[in-house]
């Protein structure tokens, strides 16, 4: 095998300290051709759908790929932004926020990059490009608050098979989940509150997650939990009530049983059960994306409203602000705990790369190695 090195290795390059926040993924356009590519990553990913191989080939390449590629492109075309997907976008303007926070405070030995587990930019280019930059030491953030193997675990599986491939391995740390982190539960309802004070507040408060398969919860995946936990914690922030709010699970795919109860579902028995206006807000979604923006905003807003709902408001996912960009800063410096920024004084590394000559010239004289 062949594994990946540096090009451009020389030792008086500065070492750097590395943060590379990831998100789920895109497709390149809003095209059949490109969902085609990007579903076909994405669903033949064994964590994301637990089947047998063979079978699961079969039933993705023979059917799904045939037809949901163009109902889902025509789906991202409602949402899609002339300088690309809205997730993409969310995604590059936290890190940049994240990056900027960092700076001021570290100074420019500190690179913060980001990656999508599925489409581009992908985990592989990046961590390259941190390679190239002298990344020695990485933390890697998963921007899923609630961890599930489907998201979490199947980041750190992609991180895994890239460091398989590569000669020198940094130093490795990795959020897998951090769906009780105070700073957190407090972003969201500061944003939540902000919007009832420009908009006003509904009868009821749903939080929809994105859903997974029943069978993930019975073989021990914790995201059912930890859901529910984070919806707690920021309803007891708020001065909820249990009638206040409920917890939903939505963007069910296939015939089998999901976790429930189902955001679609839920939403259109509400007005007739009285509940006649409510406020969605989505806490394990990290930006706004296809889900939150075409599935709550759109599609689950004409349930409600067709049913006899008279108020619908959907709160958007907290994206750039800078209450969420805090809250992920503060979450990256208590995982940096005990790694020092490294200071590359131009004299350090002057002396690091004379004293490797000299070794390599005792040792292979004049030999260009």
């Amino acid at each position: 095998m062949q594994y990946k090195g540096s090009e451009n290795f020389s030792h008086n390059q500065s070492d750097r300290l590395g943060v590379l926040v990831t998100n789920l993924g895109t497709p390149d356009a809003p095209t059949t051709s490109a969902l085609r590519r990007y579903l076909a990553e994405f669903l033949s990913d064994p964590r994301v759908v637990e089947l047998p191989r063979p079978l699961w080939w079969l039933i993705l390449h023979g059917v799904i790929l045939r037809i949901r590629p163009k109902r889902s492109a025509e789906a991202y075309s409602s949402v899609w932004q002339p300088e690309g997907s809205p997730l993409l976008l969310h995604t590059a303007k936290q890190a940049e926020g994240i990056r900027e926070a960092l700076k001021r405070k570290y100074g420019p030995n500190v690179v913060v990059g980001f990656a999508m587990r599925y489409g581009n930019p992908s985990i592989s280019r990046v961590l390259d490009e941190m390679q190239e930059q002298g990344v020695r030491k990485l933390l890697v953030l998963p921007l899923y608050p609630q961890y599930s193997a489907s998201t979490s675990a199947s980041t750190f599986d992609a991180i895994a098979k890239d460091f398989s491939k590569r000669r020198w391995l940094p130093d490795f740390r990795f959020i897998s989940h951090y769906p009780d982190y105070p700073p957190y539960i407090e972003a969201m309802a500061r944003h939540i509150e902000a919007h009832w004070a420009n908009h006003g507040r509904n009868q009821k408060l749903v939080f929809s997650y994105h859903g997974v398969p029943l069978k993930y919860l019975t073989k021990g995946d914790p995201y059912h939990c930890e859901c529910h936990k984070t919806s707690r914690l920021l309803a007891e922030r708020l001065g909820l009530s249990k009638e206040d709010y409920m917890t939903t699970f939505q963007s069910r795919f296939g015939k089998e049983e999901w976790l429930k109860p189902y955001t679609d579902e839920t939403l259109k028995s509400l007005p007739g059960k009285g509940v006649k206006s409510i406020d969605v807000f989505c806490p394990g979604f990290s930006s706004d994306c296809l889900e939150t923006i075409e599935e709550i905003d759109e599609e689950n807003r004409e349930y409600f409203m067709e049913a006899g709902g008279e108020g619908f408001s959907y709160i958007t996912a907290l994206n750039a602000t800078p209450g969420h960009i805090e809250a992920l800063v503060k979450l990256i410096e208590e995982n940096l705990e005990g790694w020092q920024v490294p200071k590359n004084e131009p004299e350090a590394l002057a002396a690091r790369q004379q004293r490797a000559d000299e070794q390599k010239e005792a040792i292979y004289p004049g030999r260009d190695l």
